[in-house]
């Protein structure tokens, strides 16, 4: 029963993943026919990353009201009728509506799940839930280039990726009774609260931010999450727009890019159970400036695209290695909320960063895109090193 609802996570985290690189691979030729500009991207971008704030800030509440099962299902519905949505919408107003709900759908699910890995499960499994991610990012591209080559119509790409979600729907709705069932052998099972040792120094609960480490850890998850979507959603449209790529080329790349990731991920589930988290976040980083190098250098366009994998490779390990993280570096006591607060804070950087870029390339044209890359990886790997030196320090609550 436990292998089958960590079956189903892992197909709950597929539909967080398809949408998530559509946008980005079909722009190229969207904003023509919708008669929009080319920076609008970035605000369907942060629409969609505003609703997953709201929503993983509200998740704790909303998991004890209603249960994470029912959840995951609720939030699967929203994403496929918010496709079905984009398919036919006439205009770019149409796009900011359902972008609303299409953000709602992702945040509470993504805190829920990953505050239940990180809680119940091995670094490995973290890693591979993350995978199955990547594998719906990855197939999000490849399904968009075959209807934009096949049909020129990357309405049809949509379509089929909102059926792809409704079928999920359907799964977790004959598997909701599952949840349930594995929930209360869970509490059955479940330990004496220990004390931990954030606790046990004052008697009282720490305030989370004043954790030391939070600061520059959240920081961390910003960039990352800035840098893997503005990668995404603006990599098509520089290659398109200053390397002079077909836009079915350019969207492919992407989802090698995304496969880079989920490739990363597979690799790097089996590579935890030799080589410690921390070790693996620095070498991702590592990998990833490499990357942005090759992007940097006035090297051909093949080239180009070996980046982005480079890239993609990099980011593996780095997400669900600081997420898992988040318990043994600051405590189970304050996992679940720091959980929501680093989903909200990912999401920021979500939100803000490619519709800055945007804003960047509307007005400087996208040929500044591989420096925005390398510096957002730049300050991502010293943010990152930050919390590794503090860590090492004495600890002093509250500092």
């Amino acid at each position: 029963m436990a292998t089958w609802f960590l079956v189903i996570i892992y197909l709950a985290f597929i539909s967080l993943g398809l949408p998530d690189s559509l946008l980005g691979s079909a722009w190229p030729v969207m904003w023509p026919e919708i008669g929009s500009s080319v920076g609008s991207a970035g605000l369907i971008s942060m629409i969609i990353a505003g609703g997953t704030i709201v929503s993983s800030l509200a998740s704790g509440r909303m998991i004890r009201a209603i249960g994470t099962g029912k959840i995951t299902l609720f939030s699967c519905l929203l994403t496929a009728v918010s496709l079905f949505g984009f398919s036919m919408a006439p205009s770019m107003i149409w796009f900011m509506l359902l972008a609303i709900p299409l953000g709602l759908g992702a945040g509470a699910v993504d805190a829920a799940l990953n505050h239940y890995v990180a809680e119940n499960y091995q670094a490995h499994h973290m890693n591979w839930l993350h995978c199955f991610w990547g594998i719906g990012a990855t197939m999000g591209p490849i399904i968009m280039a075959g209807y934009i080559a096949g049909e020129n119509s990357w309405r049809g790409g949509y379509t089929a990726v909102a059926i792809i979600q409704l079928i999920l729907v359907v799964v977790l709705l004959v598997t909701l009774p599952l949840w349930k069932r594995v929930a209360a052998t869970r509490e059955s099972s479940q330990p004496e609260h220990v004390e931990t040792e954030q606790q046990s120094h004052t008697g009282l609960p720490v305030r989370v931010l004043n954790i030391r480490g939070v600061k520059p850890s959240l920081l961390a998850f910003l960039l990352y999450c800035g840098v893997e979507t503005t990668v995404g959603l603006w990599g098509a449209s520089y290659l398109v727009g200053t390397r002079n790529l077909s836009a079915e080329v350019a969207a492919t790349s992407i989802s090698l890019y995304y496969a880079g990731i989920t490739f990363g991920r597979l690799i790097t589930g089996f590579i935890t159970l030799k080589v410690q988290n921390r070790l693996l976040i620095r070498y991702g980083q590592w990998v990833t400036i490499a990357g942005g190098i090759i992007l940097l250098l006035p090297l051909p366009s093949t080239f180009s695209v070996a980046g982005f994998v480079l890239v993609g490779l990099g980011l593996a390990p780095i997400y669900p290695g600081l997420l898992h993280e988040t318990p043994t570096r600051f405590g189970k006591e304050n996992s679940a909320k720091l959980m929501g607060y680093q989903m909200a804070v990912a999401y920021s950087g979500t939100t803000l960063i490619p519709p800055l870029f945007g804003i960047l390339a509307a007005r400087a044209g996208t040929g500044a895109f591989p420096i925005v890359v390398f510096v957002l990886l730049v300050l991502m790997l010293l943010s990152a090193e930050t919390v590794n030196r503090l860590l090492l320090k004495p600890h002093k609550l509250g500092r």
